[in-house]
């Protein structure tokens, strides 16, 4: 699962290189949990990491480049995902 999670990190910070590593691998890790817990709640049957993987890739080609600008208002992640503090790649 840490080389499917470092692959997509990777391809994140290939996108945008405002993000630090720390924040492209919690956003590659919030859409993957975002991802499975949503097909679950809403009755799917589970189609593998595979296919997470998958829909991960697609929403790292489509808003990859701008989740810097994103200001995160859950206070859960607002600490990772919205701080200046972090080193770039």
């Amino acid at each position: 699962m840490n080389d499917i999670f470092e692959r997509l990190t990777n391809q994140l910070l290939n996108k945008n290189s405002s993000l630090s590593y720390a924040q492209a691998r919690t956003w590659v890790e919030l859409f993957w949990e975002d991802f499975e817990s949503s097909y679950a709640k809403a009755g799917y049957d589970y189609k593998g990491k595979e296919a997470t993987e998958k829909v991960v890739t697609m929403y790292i080609n489509s808003y990859g480049d701008k989740l810097h600008e994103i200001a995160v208002k859950n206070p859960k992640y607002q600490h990772l995902l919205n701080n200046d503090d972090y080193l770039k790649h």
